[in-house]
């Protein structure tokens, strides 16, 4: 299993994260997305090795822009 941490900027609400979790939701292999407006984070679990490409390009999908940070 494979976490990764990200940084998110220009979310503000909940519709935001609804976005944001239906682009990555759409990422072979996701399990879990954990994604909070308040506090710019996203957490994305996998059962196979995350591909941050891939994560920060569904963010960017949905309108926002990310940063890996663990």
């Amino acid at each position: 299993m494979s976490t990764n941490e990200y940084q998110v900027t220009g979310m503000s609400c909940g519709h935001c994260e609804v976005a944001i979790r239906g682009e990555v939701g759409q990422i072979a292999g996701v399990t879990d997305i954990d994604v909070t407006a308040q506090s710019g984070k996203l957490i994305v679990s996998s059962d196979q090795p995350l591909d941050d490409a891939a994560v920060l390009a569904a963010v960017d999908e949905a309108g926002y822009e990310a940063v890996r940070i663990r």
